[in-house]
């Protein structure tokens, strides 16, 4: 991958002639996108590149017309437009897009340039209700096979070719799918260069005091998880897991000299060399953040270190209300492991014990709650026990509750959903346990939004017109007029021989594998994390058939 690293400074404006103009879309907020990885990538390895003019585009909904960041330029100028799709909720803000620069919706009506891609998490997660504007998905890793396609494409458009014929041409690329000419299902680009190893971690292009992540390097530690949790879709669309190597991170560091880094990944303490890294940081004066940690990871040493240098707070995942709940799940969770962190986090007085949880899993009942409530009382004598005699540990502790959205690609995609009457009965009791504890606080996800997340998560292309809707009058407004559609849609039988739109994808995981997780979890029973021997000599869940193919097979 190119090194192309800007940090503050503005990206160097191209001129178009005998270049490919690109738009480079992330349908947010500019603070999202600057604080985004994987769009970040998608800029490095194509703005580096003569042939191209490559230009940002944001979310702004007080400009009439989507214009560039960089030059000011309309959207509807551009003959090649990339969406970076990370959310569900993307979907009728980039048709809003389209639709404010007078591009034609439908990739039906657009005969001519421009022609509308998309790539991101979505592309291959469950791109499908977005389908009908798209003339084609990237699938996979940009890193993988992307600089393929646009070699394609810039020599079409260079050459006055017609935008029909360069679609065919790229639709037999591997990662590909142009609709109608792409043979299906289309599998999913890995970068496999490094096999168990990271060899390109993703990190910021950008630094920006605008940003989220305000003023940092973001900074890739691992992807994919070998935890195999059955709600995670990490589990399956990022397998699979590796680790970036030491060296390659203090390379990264040494060369874009920033003043703080977060580190990004699923399972942090599982790097063996996520301590060293932040010592090696720590000697450099250079500040770094933290995403979730796992409590079984947590030693003293890490503790003590991450205390020493100024962190505040640490966040940990309950997921489940009980037990049987987490085991179900098949979150490989101790609940001695936790409370024993829980005890160490507050005598070593961290301000802040972050907890998140989820709700609406199958088969959670009253009792679940009930315990919940219970361990909520262990959590404050561990808390209590840490703080000792001098009453200085932990001062809050802080429960977020989301409600779950059954994604593609786990064995939960099977899960029915319940009412939203279901979801705000639940928020209710989670905040009453809460409130019996003083220094605990609770913060619930809206039912309402996370129904219409379960719903364009679990869609295909026939809620497509609910999406050209909500591109005119919002979400919320729009689910409202295709109520009978969303019910359709989130309450729909499925059983075992039940297909799905994503299944026009291969991600790499068989189905077998994912309707025997989904099995598992009715019986509560538990299936350990991926072997350090790695999938090809593993097995079980298909990636060894699949990343033994060459790619375009």
């Amino acid at each position: 991958m190119s090194e192309l690293y800007l940090g503050r400074t503005a990206p160097r404006l191209k001129d178009w002639g005998g270049r490919l103009p690109v738009a480079l879309v992330f349908p947010e907020a500019a603070r999202h996108g600057l604080s985004t990885l994987g769009w970040q990538v998608v800029y490095r390895l194509l703005a580096g590149r003569e042939e191209l003019a490559v230009e940002r585009f944001f979310w702004d909904p007080t400009s009439p017309r989507p214009r560039s960041v960089d030059s000011g330029r309309d959207l509807g100028l551009f003959p090649l437009v990339l969406f970076s799709l990370n959310f569900e909720g993307d979907f009728p803000t980039a048709i809003r897009l389209l639709q404010d620069a007078d591009i034609p919706v439908r990739a039906e009506e657009r005969q001519s340039w421009p022609m509308i891609l998309a790539g991101g998490p979505l592309a291959f997660l469950n791109p499908f209700p977005i389908l009908p504007a798209l003339d084609g998905i990237f699938v996979g890793e940009a890193e993988a096979g992307l600089s393929a396609v646009m070699d394609k494409i810039a020599n079409a458009w260079n050459s006055g070719g017609d935008k029909a014929a360069v679609l065919e041409d790229i639709a037999g690329l591997p990662g590909m799918l142009i609709p109608g000419k792409s043979i299906e299902p289309v599998r999913r680009l890995v970068d496999m260069s490094g096999s168990r190893t990271l060899h390109d971690p993703a990190y910021s292009c950008f630094v920006s005091s605008e940003a989220q992540f305000r003023d940092m390097l973001l900074l890739e530690v691992n992807r994919g998880c070998p935890y195999g949790c059955r709600f995670c879709a990490a589990g399956s669309i990022y397998k699979p897991p590796r680790h970036a190597e030491l060296e390659t991170l203090q390379e990264i560091v040494t060369r874009c000299a920033p003043q703080k880094v977060g580190l990004v990944g699923t399972a942090l303490t599982d790097w063996p060399d996520l301590l060293p890294f932040l010592r090696w940081l720590q000697e450099r004066k250079i500040k770094f953040s933290l995403s979730s940690l796992r409590a079984d990871g947590l030693t003293d040493e890490l503790l003590e270190f991450l205390r020493h240098t100024g962190t505040r707070s640490v966040t940990l995942a309950l997921e489940g209300a009980s037990r049987r709940l987490r085991q179900a799940m098949n979150k490989h969770f101790s609940e001695e492991a936790f409370l024993d962190a829980v005890t160490r986090i507050s005598r070593l007085q961290f301000n802040t014990l972050k907890l998140y949880m989820i709700t609406g899993w199958p088969d959670e009942s009253e009792a679940d709650w009930a315990e919940f409530e219970s361990f909520l009382g262990s959590i404050e004598e561990a808390r209590k026990m840490g703080q000792g005699n001098r009453k200085k540990g932990v001062e809050l502790v802080s429960l977020s509750v989301s409600c779950l959205v059954p994604k593609a690609w786990t064995p939960l995609q099977w899960a029915d959903i319940p009412e939203e009457d279901w979801f705000k009965k639940a928020m209710k009791r989670f905040k009453g346990a809460v409130g019996r504890f003083k220094g605990m606080r609770f913060a619930g996800e809206n039912p309402g939004q996370a129904r219409i997340q379960m719903f364009l998560a679990r869609g295909g292309e026939e809620i497509f017109p609910c999406l050209e809707r909500a591109a005119e009058i919002g979400l919320a407004e729009a689910v409202k007029e295709f109520d009978e559609m969303v019910r359709q849609v989130l309450h729909r039988p499925l059983d075992r021989e039940s297909v799905f739109p994503w299944e026009r994808l291969d991600v790499g995981v068989s189905r077998k594998f994912l309707y025997s997780e989904w099995t598992k979890y009715k019986h509560g029973m538990i299936t350990p994390p991926c072997p350090e021997s790695g999938c090809r000599e593993c097995g079980v869940c298909g990636m060894d058939r699949f990343l033994s193919l060459p790619h375009g097979s």
